[in-house]
């Protein structure tokens, strides 16, 4: 047995044939691509690939302020950056 980590599924046949349908029918939210019963690929909505990079992006960023979190502090004039 396979987990799907997807709210529904669909195999490789019906999603070349109308593969607009299928992404309208999801809703935003990812779809897995089946073939013979088995998750060949998830197909992830534009929009919810973009959410995801973002939460992507500022895990990273939080990661960087907890790096330097409690390094001496550098005064910069405006004038000279």
């Amino acid at each position: 047995m396979e987990t799907i980590h997807a709210g529904s599924s669909v195999s490789i046949s019906d999603l070349k044939k109308n593969p607009t349908a299928v992404i309208e029918a999801a809703g935003g939210f990812p779809i897995a691509v089946l073939n013979r019963n088995t998750p060949a690929a998830y197909l992830v909505p534009a929009a919810a690939w973009e959410e995801l990079l973002e939460r992507l992006d500022d895990l990273e960023l939080a990661r960087i302020i907890q790096a330097r979190a409690g390094q001496d502090e550098i005064e910069v004039a405006i004038d000279d950056l």
